[in-house]
C-alpha cells in the first residue's frame, strides 16, 4: 500500500515538473499577407483538367475524423462545381471520431468500377490509424492516375504513409508535426501556412483549415466569385493561406485542462444531438466535434427511427440512438440555420459557459481554430 502511495507521489511530482516546463501561453503574431504570386501559383497547381471534376473523399470504416470527412463534403456539395463522392474502404458505415456515423456513397472498389480513370482530386482526412493497407494502396493508385491528393489536418500522416510526401513541402496539424517529421524526415515542413501545395500533393494545418482549403479548391475550379459566394454562406470573411503557427502549441493550460477534464470521472456527460432532415452537415460536424473534444462531454445523435437522416446536401447520417431508446444527460439545442463558422463560435461560447473558458480554448486549440469564442485573458 505504502509503495503504491510513494509511486503515485513520485509520478505526481514528476508530472508537476513536466507541466511547469511547458510554455504558459503560445506566442502570437500577425502573419503577413500572402503574396499574390504565391496565391496564383497555388490556384494554378489546383487547376482541374476538365470543367466539372470528380472529387473523392476517403474514409476508413473504423475511425475517420468527423469534421475532416464531413466538412469538405458539405462545402464542395453546396458549391456544386464538381461531382463529390464520399467513400469508404469497406462496406458498412463509416464510424467517425469523436462523433457521428455515416453511410458512404460508395466503397473504393465500387468507385474504381464507375471511375476507371480515377478521381481528379482525393481528399484524405485524419484517420484513427495511418496503416490501412487498402487505403494506402488505393491512394497510391489514384496518385499514379493523376489525382491531386489533399491531406486535411493529420490526413497528411496517411498521405505520407502512402509514400506521397517524400521530399515534398508540407504542413499538418500542430500536434502531429513532430511525429510526421520523425517518421518522414525528407518532408520539408512549412510554417505559417494553412495550405501547402507541392507537385500534386496539398496539405493543410488543423481541422478547421479544411474550410479555406475547400474554398481555394473551389476558386481553382470555378473562379473567385463562386468561392466568395460560398465563403459568405459559410460565414467566413477571410480564407487565405495565412496562419500563425506559433499560436498553436502544447502549452501548460492545454495540458492542465486535458488532465483535469480527464480526471473528472464523476462529472462526465452525454449530450443528445437531434438529427433533423436537411440539417447543415458542416454545422452538424462542427457542433458534434467540438462538444466531444471537451474531455467532459460526448455528443450522441438521435432521431425518430434507425433510418439514416439526409442532411442539407445529401449525406446520410445514422443516428446513435432512437428517441424511444434515448439515454442522455441533456439534449443540445437544435442546430440553427446559421452560417457554420458562426455556429462554431456559438458552440465554443456554450462550452465556455458550461465548462469554463479554459475548456473552450482547449477545444479551439485541438481544432486549430484561430479565434476561440469568449473573452481572452
Amino acid at each position: 500500500m505504502l509503495s503504491t502511495l510513494v509511486a503515485a507521489l513520485v509520478l505526481a511530482a514528476a508530472g508537476g515538473v513536466w507541466l511547469w516546463s511547458l510554455p504558459p501561453q503560445p506566442a502570437q503574431s500577425t502573419p503577413p499577407p500572402i503574396a499574390e504570386t504565391e496565391t496564383e501559383a497555388a490556384l494554378a497547381a489546383l487547376k482541374p483538367n476538365k470543367a466539372r471534376p470528380t472529387i473523392a473523399i476517403l474514409g476508413i470504416n473504423d475511425g475517420t475524423e468527423v469534421t475532416d470527412y464531413v466538412m469538405p463534403y458539405g462545402i464542395l456539395k453546396r458549391a456544386d462545381v464538381a461531382d463529390v463522392v464520399a467513400l469508404s474502404v469497406h462496406d458498412g458505415p463509416v464510424n467517425l471520431f469523436p462523433a457521428l456515423k455515416v453511410e458512404a456513397d460508395a466503397t473504393i472498389a465500387e468507385f474504381d468500377t464507375t471511375h476507371p480513370d480515377g478521381a481528379d482530386y482525393v481528399i484524405v482526412p485524419a484517420m484513427s490509424r495511418d496503416d490501412d493497407a487498402q487505403a494506402l494502396a488505393w491512394l497510391q493508385i489514384q496518385a499514379q492516375k493523376g489525382a491531386t491528393i489533399i491531406g486535411v489536418c493529420a490526413g497528411a500522416k496517411v498521405v505520407a504513409a502512402a509514400g506521397l510526401l517524400d521530399g515534398k513541402r508540407a504542413t499538418t496539424h500542430w500536434y502531429y508535426r513532430d511525429e510526421l517529421l520523425k517518421k518522414h524526415p525528407t518532408i520539408e515542413y512549412v510554417s505559417n501556412r494553412r495550405i501547402v501545395i507541392d507537385n500534386g500533393i496539398a496539405t493543410t494545418t488543423g481541422i478547421t483549415a479544411s474550410m479555406p482549403m475547400m474554398l481555394t479548391l473551389i476558386e481553382a475550379i470555378a473562379g473567385r466569385e463562386k468561392a466568395d459566394s460560398v465563403a459568405r454562406d459559410l460565414g467566413l470573411a477571410t480564407w487565405d493561406a495565412r496562419h500563425d503557427s506559433d499560436a498553436f502549441s502544447f502549452t501548460r493550460p492545454f495540458a492542465t485542462t486535458a488532465i483535469a477534464n480527464t480526471a473528472a470521472i464523476w462529472n462526465k456527460e452525454t449530450l443528445g444531438l437531434e438529427l433533423q432532415p436537411g440539417v447543415d452537415e458542416v454545422s452538424l460536424a462542427l457542433v458534434a466535434d467540438a462538444w466531444s473534444r471537451t474531455y467532459r462531454s460526448q455528443a450522441v445523435t438521435f432521431a425518430s427511427s434507425e433510418e439514416p437522416v439526409h442532411t442539407r446536401n445529401g449525406l446520410r447520417v445514422l443516428p446513435d440512438e432512437t428517441v424511444s431508446e434515448l439515454d442522455v444527460d441533456e439534449a443540445l439545442p437544435s442546430i440553427e440555420d446559421a452560417p457554420p463558422a458562426k455556429t462554431l463560435d456559438a458552440t465554443l461560447a456554450a462550452i465556455a459557459a458550461r465548462h469554463g473558458q479554459a475548456t473552450a480554448e482547449f477545444v479551439a486549440m485541438q481544432l486549430e481554430y484561430p479565434q476561440p469564442a469568449g473573452p481572452q485573458p
